[in-house]
């Protein structure tokens, strides 16, 4: 499944607009990256345990995206967008959203 950012795919053109898909992927920390977090913070530098989790969460979100996109029978998602919040403490969600298109 094609993916862009852009509005466009280079060298194809978009013959129909199928609509929105959405996915989403929520986790939750655990405490053993709370504690080694937490010496991190004091420490300073990169927090690997957060970068994975919101990685994976990231990962996970585009698959279902790509998921929701061949249902609709599309050949790529335009506009793709991504985004995360902290939906209570502990978890993050991440979002991801885009156009199902028809190539030609």
């Amino acid at each position: 499944m094609l993916m862009t950012t852009s509005e466009t795919v280079a060298g194809r053109e978009i013959t129909e607009t199928l609509g929105v898909v959405t996915a989403n992927s929520v986790r939750a920390r655990n405490i053993g990256r709370d504690v080694l977090a937490g010496f991190r913070s004091i420490a300073g530098g990169p927090i690997e345990a957060y970068r994975e989790l919101l990685s994976e969460s990231r990962e996970e979100a585009l698959a279902r995206l790509t998921t929701e996109a061949r249902a609709m029978e599309a050949d790529a998602i335009v506009c793709v967008r991504i985004s995360t919040s902290s939906i209570m403490q502990g978890a993050a969600e991440v979002l991801a959203y885009g156009t199902a298109v028809k190539l030609r």
